[in-house]
């Protein structure tokens, strides 16, 4: 009789690992250029080096994370031709996101998306910057998902999460005590199914940030 063998641990771990930090990065809770450990990272999420090891590798290689020559690993630091190349990939995809969602925006998504920027103003107020990352994102995949397109949703996130750690450094300068004004815009195309005000309004919030780091 052919008996199961006990599971092996460490893909959980690993799993668990990797998407919890691949959160931090993605909410900007980590900052540009920040070094880490394999040592740290396993005392975080209370794991052995293997696991540690293996989201490491895995969110270098999606470059949520940077190796240098000397074995260092941390936080990218982007320059700014690669800010506006992955702020071109972010209105070229979510722009597109954005219209598949179109034809499916019906009144329970649109209500949800202004609860979401109801709770980024409080953010903006309380100046939390890792807050403010979290539910802008939240109020973009909300949209998103409404697309049916996980692929380029995926995309869409993999971006995110290499943009993740400027994304603080940029929202922690912002003086601003509104929500996003393009998010009102987004909203306003949803309610009036205007799909070329849509189409602009995302364009010009997911790259006006962007040019201000750039400027």
């Amino acid at each position: 009789m052919l008996l199961n063998p006990r599971p092996d641990p460490s893909p959980s771990a690993h799993d668990r690992v990797y998407r919890g930090l691949r959160t931090r990065i993605m909410h900007g809770e980590i900052a540009p250029g920040q070094p880490l450990t394999l040592r740290g990272v396993g005392a975080e999420f209370d794991v052995s080096m293997t696991p540690a090891r293996e989201a490491v590798r895995r969110l270098t290689a999606e470059g949520a994370l940077t190796l240098s020559s000397s074995g260092r690993v941390s936080t990218p630091e982007l320059s700014n031709d690669r800010i506006e190349e992955l702020a071109a990939l972010r209105a070229l995809i979510e722009v597109e996101l954005a219209s598949r969602a179109l034809p499916r925006a019906h009144i329970a998504l649109i209500d949800r998306l202004q609860s979401i920027n109801a709770h980024i103003a409080e953010d903006i107020q309380r100046h939390d910057a890792v807050g403010y990352i979290r539910r802008n994102l939240e109020f973009h995949r909300t949209l998103y998902l409404r697309a049916q397109a996980p692929a380029m949703l995926a995309m869409a996130e993999t971006v995110w999460l290499q943009l993740g750690p400027t994304m603080r450094a940029l929202y922690g300068k912002l003086t601003q005590k509104d929500p996003p004004h393009y998010h009102r815009l987004i909203i306003s195309a949803l309610k009036a199914g205007d799909e070329p005000g849509l189409r602009l309004a995302v364009r010009s919030d997911v790259t006006q940030g962007l040019k201000m780091l750039v400027g």
